[in-house]
């Protein structure tokens, strides 16, 4: 039987899936955003994440079953593929407890069109049980098909890093697994016949799902660590980087830096793993000791901005503030839970006026997102204290005397002006 992909969710990791898997199958992107469609079908991506030659040189009109994409947000666009993989975001609620409406709906759109034979594919992160316990169940009774008899399904983790471009789908070795041994050996068959870097066959769907659950909460726990490094070191006047360089010439030292940390990933999959524990009966002590670190870090950043004002004697009510950057990480327009926000919040509780400038980020998107107006254009004032943010290209060299005020403060976020900043996380 010939194979026939429908890609659920063109984000950030739906996309350059789809893309890849189109270069050796059929493939039918579909997205409810049909705004989005309609920029894909003309060879934009407005993520960035896939160059726009690169999408177009793969999309096909919507009669070809050649191999190829074609993007779409019609169901019965998807109605002759027998393989489904799920890609949508699984965001946290403002109380930071996983919501799963996205994989709900999701799965009910697939349940409208399951056929006998089909395997639907997980890529969302989850904590384990999720896609057999909450996605399955929505599957079978939409269909009325029977899980393991008349479809099948299989969880392969997504691995995207936003913004990198060496670090491409296909060169990330891939996670996966399926709902029998069978299924699992297609579906690794699937993913290996377009990933270089190879996979690695979970025996089952909840290790997968558990596998990929503690990688970002690793790294989490490992940067909550490091910012209380910097914390302690700055109450003892010490460079925190200048002991992290000197701690990382010992050759298992692990390489982190302080930083804010935010995005749909390290920010949000360790309250996935702190709820399927919970409701198991055990109260997880370090991944939520680390969390409520890494969370309070906008508010430490803005009280370390408005110290070294006062010191410098910089009025801080009513001051003009330019906060350099606002998406969760470097050259990538994404968002999605940036801790800048919670700086640029705490810094407007003490009444100063913050401009928020990054060349990256869709102010109409940060609006809807934020209430917050930020622009694409460099201000031409001048500012009691810049504050750099996130650090995009356009930053690193940037004359940032022609923005400062005679007496005026530059704090780097990043730790990577040197010198030339007066504080630093």
């Amino acid at each position: 039987m010939s194979i026939k992909i429908a890609v659920i969710g063109l984000g950030y990791v739906g996309l350059p899936l789809a893309r890849l898997f189109a270069t050796k199958y059929p493939v039918v992107g579909f997205d409810i955003n049909t705004n989005r469609i309609a920029e894909l079908n003309h060879g934009i991506d407005a993520t960035l994440e896939v160059d726009n030659e690169v999408l177009k040189a793969v999309l096909v009109e919507k009669t070809s079953n050649a191999n190829g994409l074609y993007c779409s947000a019609a169901l019965e666009d998807i109605a002759d593929c027998n393989y489904y993989i799920v890609t949508v975001p699984t965001p946290v609620d403002k109380n930071n407890r996983p919501d799963l409406t996205p994989l709900y709906k999701s799965s009910e759109t697939v349940g409208k069109v399951l056929k006998k034979g089909d395997t639907v594919i997980y890529e969302s992160t989850v904590y384990p049980g999720v896609t057999e316990e909450e996605c399955i169940p929505v599957l079978e009774k939409i269909s009325g098909l029977k899980f393991n008899v008349d479809f099948f399904a299989g969880y392969s983790p997504e691995r995207i890093n936003p913004g990198d471009k060496e670090h491409t789908v296909e060169k990330i070795l891939k996670v996966t697994s399926g709902s029998t041994p069978e299924i699992g050996q297609k579906v690794d068959a699937l993913y290996k016949s377009v990933i270089t870097a190879g996979t690695h066959l979970a025996p089952s769907i909840k290790v997968a799902e558990a596998a990929k659950v503690i990688e970002n909460s690793q790294r989490d726990i490992n940067i909550a660590f490091v910012n209380e490094l910097a914390k302690i070191f700055n109450i003892l006047d010490i460079d925190t980087h200048a002991v992290l360089e000197a701690a990382g010439t010992k050759w298992n030292f692990l390489p982190f830096k302080p930083g804010l940390v935010g995005g749909h990933c390290i920010g949000v999959d360790p309250y996935y793993l702190a709820q399927k524990a919970q409701e198991h009966g055990y109260h997880p002590e370090i991944i939520l000791a680390g969390r409520r670190l890494n969370d309070s870090m906008g508010d430490y950043v803005a009280s370390q901005v408005v110290k070294l004002m006062i010191k410098k004697s910089i009025k801080v009510n009513g001051s003009k503030i330019l906060m350099l950057g606002f998406t969760f990480k470097e050259n990538c327009p994404d968002v999605r839970n940036t801790k800048i926000i919670d700086v640029v919040t705490a810094l407007k509780d003490y009444e100063t006026d913050v401009t928020v400038y990054d060349p990256w980020a869709n102010p109409d998107e940060v609006m809807h997102e934020y209430g917050l107006t930020t622009t694409n254009v460099l201000p031409t004032d001048k500012f009691d204290a810049i504050i750099l943010g996130v650090a995009h290209k356009e930053f690193l060299n940037m004359d940032f005397g022609s923005l400062q005020k005679e007496n005026s403060l530059l704090y780097d976020v990043k730790g990577i002006l040197g010198a030339t900043a007066d504080g630093k996380l």
